[in-house]
């Protein structure tokens, strides 16, 4: 493959880097795409930039292998290959001796060479999203190994040696949506492990070890369909640190931990300890169980469009076909973020939304609004870049074009003290906009941009104080690319919220309400959520349409 196109002419991305001497090159989207699709894969000249340390080639569908000659780029310490269609990786990345981050997330792999393991360096391993049925022994020879996420998969079983004494800078395990049947006891052996989560998988017991793993912050299991029905209830709605000591009082009757039974009766089902008599634990375990009961209960209501009393259709222009196409928005009513961190937690997820599914923002933004602020109808359309002004969060109305310069000028800073060859990839969505004449923007009826995709939000709609809100919230989800609608759409209502008015009571039921989007002769384009969408085999939540 890579010795065929090396007579084409040389990609000017890399003959770039060539002239320069660059360490880092980042070969992303469309154009490249096309590049590849035309040559037949990778240009052979890629494989001669020896003096690379971090190399990036991501949503590129055309992609569907690399060739051996990749050993050639033997300062690599960050090969970055997520969401392509690759369905193999050559032995020869094993000779990447110096690779500390290798991302192969969202493939087509069915399997991982052996030589992985050979990667003595390695901190970070990310295979998420592909359709691997087992991992390879001997990543204990990853004495270095901090993160792996292996979610998404077809895993039954995690290897062995993953819980081996040996990985002792191992901090965090990310495993959720495989088969994975049986969590190791040895799981204790791993002295750094911090996150743990095998979220549904098909685990029915926890092994009592895992309470002696001293650093653990961060565990889930939901999803898993536990014998012991009281420890299941528990990691639906209680915190680490409670089921880890229900798991090292030995669970419900199996005295496997260091207390006897009559000290067990004394615990809470959140393993709690309280001093009063066995028939005082049980009333208050019992009312424990009910609280339980009503924490692991999630109802999602769907209200169709017809039924709304306030429908909002948002109207899309023809103009944003070019510069990004697509959107989809619905709201909702029923979620209580004025208790204690909510809020906090909340933007926590949205953000790592964005990190993970949405690609750094790359692939998609998400973003909500306050209903009460809006003016609809809406409309998604363009901008001159020039004269497209928008108040951001957090600053003075501005022009998009000064906003921009600003924000490359911080990414630049950040760079520079990084000491880094080309910008983080946390500001990587800056680049979409490159070269655009027309910004892609949301208006409200009053000619507001309330959104300005994927830079920022309206300081207009954003949410009021929340000691004072009553307001639900609009959640918009913009689309760069239809191809990774799989990947976005399938997770993109957990970032959807609302706060309810301060009087009423905390509900588990959510209501979302549909929001068509139409083209400007009304012809519907899209309406979320449909009757596919919302599909979710979590046991303890159910949706009503």
């Amino acid at each position: 493959m890579a010795e065929e196109n090396s007579s084409l002419n040389i990609w000017p991305e890399i003959e770039k880097a060539e002239k320069e001497n660059r360490r880092e090159l980042v070969l992303q989207g469309s154009a490249v795409d096309k590049k590849i699709q035309s040559s037949g894969g990778l240009h052979a000249r890629l494989y001669s930039l020896s003096l690379l340390n971090y190399l990036e080639i991501s949503q590129c569908p055309s992609l569907h292998e690399i060739h051996e000659n990749i050993r050639h780029l033997s300062h690599l310490q960050s090969l970055i290959l997520c969401r392509n269609k690759l369905t193999a990786v050559p032995k020869s990345i094993g000779d990447l001796k110096a690779i500390k981050v290798l991302d192969l997330s969202v493939n087509q792999l069915q399997a991982l060479p052996e030589e992985i393991c050979a990667l003595s360096e390695l901190n970070t391993l990310n295979v998420s999203c592909n359709s691997i049925t087992a991992l390879p022994d001997g990543l204990s020879k990853c004495v270095k190994l901090a993160s792996i996420n292996v979610s998404k998969n077809a895993l039954s079983r995690l290897p062995d040696d993953l819980w081996c004494s040996n990985l002792e800078l191992l901090s965090s395990i990310i495993a959720s949506e495989n088969a994975i049947e049986e969590l190791s006891s040895e799981v204790h052996n791993l002295p750094a492990l911090k996150v743990l989560d095998l979220s549904s998988n098909k685990l029915q017991e926890l092994p009592s070890e895992l309470a002696d793993c001293s650093k653990l912050k961060e565990t889930n299991f939901k999803g898993n369909k536990l014998k012991d029905k009281r420890l299941e209830k528990m990691v639906n709605g209680c915190q680490t640190k409670s089921v880890l000591d229900y798991l090292r009082a030995g669970g419900r009757g199996k005295g496997k931990g260091k207390q006897q039974d009559g000290e067990l009766s004394e615990k809470l089902d959140c393993g709690r300890n309280i001093s009063k008599k066995k028939s005082g634990a049980k009333q208050k375990g019992k009312k424990e169980e009910e609280e339980v009961d009503e924490l692991n209960r999630m109802v999602v209501r769907v209200l169709h469009v017809s039924k709304a009393p306030t429908a909002v259709t948002v109207k899309v222009s023809a103009g944003v076909k070019d510069v990004r196409p697509y959107i989809v928005c619905c709201i909702v009513k029923g979620m209580n973020l004025r208790r204690g961190n909510a809020l906090k937690r909340f933007l926590v997820a949205q953000t790592k939304l964005h990190d993970e599914i949405c690609a750094k923002r790359t692939t998609a933004t998400i973003a909500t609004h306050d209903l009460g602020l809006l003016k609809a109808p809406l409309l998604y359309d363009t901008r001159p870049r020039d004269t497209l002004k928008i108040v951001p969060l957090g600053r003075k109305e501005m022009r998009a074009v000064e906003l921009l310069e600003l924000l490359q000028q911080e990414a630049e800073e950040l760079r520079k003290h990084k000491k880094r060859q080309n910008v983080s990839g946390l500001h990587k969505y800056l680049q979409l906009l490159d070269g655009k004449d027309l910004y892609p923007c949301l208006v409200d009826a009053e000619d507001h941009v309330v959104s300005f995709p994927p830079i920022t939000n309206s300081e207009r709609t954003k949410g009021t104080d929340l000691s004072v809100c009553c307001k639900s919230k609009m959640a918009e989800l913009n689309k760069l690319t239809f191809d990774v609608k799989e990947d976005v759409g399938s997770d993109e209502e957990t970032d959807v919220t609302s706060v309810p008015p301060a009087e009423d009571p905390a509900s588990p039921e959510l209501t979302v309400v549909q929001v068509k989007v139409v083209d400007v002769d009304g012809n519907l384009k899209v309406v979320y959520p449909s009757k596919t969408d919302l599909m979710s085999d979590v046991c303890n939540l159910t949706v009503i349409r």
